[in-house]
C-alpha cells in the first residue's frame, strides 16, 4: 500500500530511471560526485540518493541536481501544455458549440 515513506511502484520506477539517467548523464560528463553536489547546493549523500531514484528527496533538489549537469530545460518541459493531450481534449470538450456575437444596442430613432 502506497504511503508517504512508499510512493506506488509506477512512481518508484520513474525515479529509478531517472536517477539512473542522471547517474549515467554525470558519469558521461566525467564528472565525480563531489563536483555535481557542490554545483548543486546540496551534499554527495543527496546526490547518492538522487542518483538512486529516492523518492524521499525534493523535487528542488533533482531540478538543481539536472541544471548542474545542463538539462533542466527537460524538466520544464514535463507538464507542458503542448505535450498534455489529455488537458486539451479536456478543454476542447467544454468549447462551446456554437458562438453567437452579441448585439449591441443600436441608436433609437425617435424624431
Amino acid at each position: 500500500m502506497p504511503t508517504p515513506h512508499h510512493p506506488p511502484a509506477a512512481v518508484q520506477r520513474v525515479l529509478r530511471k531517472l536517477g539512473a539517467d542522471i547517474h549515467d548523464a554525470r558519469r558521461r560528463r566525467r564528472l565525480p560526485m563531489a563536483v555535481v553536489a557542490e554545483r548543486a547546493f546540496t551534499s554527495r549523500s543527496t546526490l547518492q540518493r538522487v542518483e538512486a531514484g529516492d523518492a524521499n528527496v525534493s523535487i528542488g533538489i533533482y531540478a538543481a541536481v539536472l541544471q548542474a549537469l545542463g538539462l533542466l530545460d527537460g524538466l520544464g518541459e514535463i507538464a507542458d501544455i503542448s505535450r498534455d493531450s489529455i488537458g486539451q481534449a479536456l478543454a476542447s470538450a467544454e468549447l462551446p458549440k456554437r458562438v453567437r456575437l452579441k448585439r449591441a444596442p443600436g441608436p433609437t430613432d425617435h424624431g
